[in-house]
């Protein structure tokens, strides 16, 4: 089973979007997914058309295995499952200052899913350095302009710093705008600083803005626009990744 959080520090750079239609892919390609929306705000919850709420909180679903198969909802889509984000997910920093307790959480989901990506809200706590112990892999949305580009420095650094360098850093530009010089300029620059860059990028389209309108993922709608493609080459290269890594890391 691979466990992939799809994170950033900063804000607004299309990672509930990246979240919901990587999601979507992979079910769509036979993979059993659950999504677990760890962000108070619900987004992903919200696009799923998944109530945002989970009986007894945060609190019951991380100290208790039936809690957490008993908190997760079947979406629209087949393969695809969600656990929702909950409002006292805002108060679950307090939960996890154990830096173990998420990890352990998700290990009873181990045979049930090929695959769990875990939607996260942009900031450093306890609950992140906990997603950050659990998973295996990290995407990373990254807006190729100067402000992204110093939070991706902030965040490699403090994985440094804390010794987290057992995950796959999976960034990839995010939003780009190709008539814009700065965003010319960044794309093709950075991942010469950055060589664990994806290939593949999203651009900016209104049809990614859409889906909070039709709540579904773009594939469902959109499925011959820019970004829906884009997003299909995105799932590809990020599993291709997976895939290599794992062998690598295989014993003889």
């Amino acid at each position: 089973m691979n466990t992939v959080a799809i994170y950033h520090i900063k804000g607004g750079v299309g990672k509930t979007a990246t979240a919901v239609n990587l999601s979507y892919l992979a079910a769509l390609s036979g993979q059993r997914v659950l999504l677990w929306d760890l962000d108070p705000q619900a987004a992903s919850s919200f696009y799923f058309r998944v109530k945002p709420k989970v009986k007894g909180g945060g609190q019951k679903l991380l100290h208790s295995d039936a809690g957490i198969f008993k908190a997760i909802r079947a979406s629209d889509y087949d393969n695809l499952d969600i656990l929702p984000a909950d409002f006292s997910y805002r108060k679950m920093d307090h939960q996890l200052e154990n830096k173990k307790i998420l990890k352990r959480a998700l290990e009873p989901l181990r045979e049930a899913y090929d695959l769990i990506l875990l939607d996260c809200a942009p900031n450093i706590t306890y609950v992140s350095e906990n997603i950050f112990r659990a998973c295996n892999a990290m995407i990373i949305p990254v807006i190729p302009t100067t402000l992204s580009l110093r939070t991706l420095e902030q965040l490699t650094n403090y994985l440094q710093t804390k010794e987290l360098t057992h995950m796959q850093l999976m960034p990839f530009f995010s939003m780009v705008d190709s008539r814009r010089k700065l965003h010319q300029d960044i794309t093709k620059s950075l991942p010469e600083k950055f060589p664990d860059f994806l290939n593949t990028y999203i651009p900016n389209a209104s049809e990614v803005e859409r889906m909070g309108i039709m709540r579904a993922p773009l594939p469902v709608f959109a499925n011959a626009s820019k970004p829906s493609r884009a997003y299909c080459y995105l799932l590809v290269e990020i599993m291709g990744r997976l895939r290599k890594d794992r062998a690598l890391k295989k014993p003889d």
